[in-house]
């Protein structure tokens, strides 16, 4: 039997992200889902569609059709209410989803607006509003442009938010900016939609919000969504956007580190072009030093004494200030290429596509098969026993002591990669390919979660056990407000 999840029909953002949060991927536009969606394996979910109606978008019902496509992802098609009706849109699957694959779940994509839209929407200017609403319907009032003092009876942009030149002002196709941007909301709202539109408090989507307001957003939004917040268990510390300026934003994250040692004032941030940027964790305005390479930096371990190691997408090592120690790493990495990267004052650690790590030390070279397939991250707390982190795209995360037998159980196991990881003393940082990030502390059970929207391209632990989450599009800094 399956179990629909009804989908916002009318808005080709609410639908997409719905059915990315229903397979598990992240998505901010038709093209990324139906690409994401391309590797799941033919026992994926059922999705149980309704034959496009009146106001159903064209890019909804191509959106159906690219899934057909696909070949191993089930499509029902199950009668539905008349446009214009007025009654909630069914979610109740036709007789032929009982036979789809055991196991599976259905994803209900009805014809009408979603489940309790409200007859009038919200007022899209007003956060605390927007919080409360029904997010299916915030999300397909955004797009049409009504609702709220500033509606322009239109829908701009893209299905990604993203429109002509910078994005600022002049209610610019992403919304941030002018009248037409609802002050900012409404571009904030698309960069984290797909954590928006889950079932939430609405002190978590002021949360979520405020991680992603840019800096022409009307002033009054940021303490107002601060207040919305205070019962969520993050705190935002700062945010920087794409298109911010003051200070301005350091590019679309492919790699982060916060130093230590001459290092610990620097949050280093690596872009998808090979810049590398130095921001001050408190606050993310620039520091000194930066640089930029030929290529396409994936990793960053900055070292105690000044040194920094970076991997490549071809999983070589550079190096800035170069040693005995970085030169036994270089010559196995130009060999064996390396999918993972980091350091301490007195050891390198490496991760490769065959699911092994590498410890290089003074005391000579550690190796143990720590995953089944591919290393996608790798993290080591500094002390006497160096405690090593990693996660890989098995879905696991695991601790190791170079010199010791591995952990024989995972620290943390979903059925998703992990696709970042950081660690600092007993706090420690991890991102999956779902697009969660959880915060964990060793010696515990406890997970503090965390969905920010976009994919999740690096974290960062600070000196504090603040979290830094690095994305295409963003680079914020949350602390947990539980004791932990």
């Amino acid at each position: 039997m399956t179990d629909p999840v009804p989908l916002p029909a009318r808005s080709v953002r609410g639908t997409v992200w719905a059915l990315a949060n229903r397979f598990g991927v992240v998505a901010r536009t038709p093209g990324e889902l139906v690409g994401a969606l391309t590797g799941l394996g033919p026992t994926g979910p059922a999705v149980v569609t309704r034959p496009p109606g009146a106001g159903v978008p064209a890019e909804v019902a191509e959106l159906v059709g690219a899934l057909r496509d696909l070949g191993h992802i089930r499509l029902v098609t199950a009668p539905g209410r008349e446009p214009g009706s007025g009654g909630e849109a069914a979610s109740v699957p036709a007789p032929e989803a009982a036979s789809a694959p055991s196991g599976a779940g259905a994803a209900a994509l009805p014809d009408g607006p979603g489940p309790a839209a409200p007859a009038r929407p919200p007022d899209l200017d007003d956060p605390a509003a927007v919080c409360a609403a029904d997010p299916a319907a915030v999300t397909a009032a955004y797009e049409c442009g009504t609702g709220g003092a500033h509606g322009s009876g239109r829908a701009d942009g893209n299905a990604d938010g993203h429109g002509s030149g910078d994005g600022r002002g002049g209610g610019g196709a992403d919304g941030s900016g002018g009248a037409d941007g609802h002050g900012g909301l409404r571009a904030a709202w698309y960069r984290a939609g797909q954590s928006l539109i889950r079932e939430q408090p609405p002190s978590g989507r002021a949360l979520v919000l405020l991680t992603a307001l840019g800096d022409d957003a009307d002033p009054r939004l940021r303490p107002a969504l601060g207040a919305l917040s205070a019962n969520a268990p993050w705190r935002s510390d700062w945010t920087r956007v794409r298109g911010d300026v003051s200070p301005p934003w350091p590019g679309p994250v492919a790699a982060l580190a916060q130093g230590t040692g001459t290092w610990a004032e620097h949050l280093l941030v690596a872009d998808q072009r090979g810049a590398i940027r130095s921001v001050h964790p408190a606050d993310a305005t620039p520091a000194p030093g930066t640089a930029t390479l030929p290529v396409r930096i994936t990793a960053l371990a900055p070292r105690p004494d000044g040194g920094l190691l970076m991997l490549d997408e071809r999983g070589r090592l550079h190096t800035h200030g170069e040693s005995m120690l970085t030169d036994a790493v270089a010559a196995t990495l130009d060999a064996h290429p390396g999918t993972a990267l980091a350091a301490t004052g007195t050891l390198v650690l490496a991760g490769d596509r065959h699911g092994s790590l590498h410890a290089f030390g003074h005391g000579g070279l550690h190796q143990t098969a720590a995953h089944r397939g591919r290393v996608t991250a790798v993290a080591v707390a500094d002390g006497p026993a160096p405690l090593v982190c990693s996660g890989g795209a098995d879905g696991t995360v695991r601790i190791w002591t170079p010199g010791r037998g591995p952990e024989t159980t995972p620290l943390a196991e979903r059925g998703f990669p992990v696709t970042a990881l950081a660690v600092h003393g007993r706090t420690l940082a991890v991102a999956w390919a779902d697009g969660l990030v959880e915060l964990r502390r060793f010696g515990t059970h406890e997970t503090l979660p965390l969905r920010p929207g976009p994919p999740v391209r690096a974290v960062a632990v600070t000196r504090d056990g603040s979290v830094v989450v690095g994305t295409d599009d963003s680079l914020f800094r949350v602390t947990a407000r539980s004791p932990r």
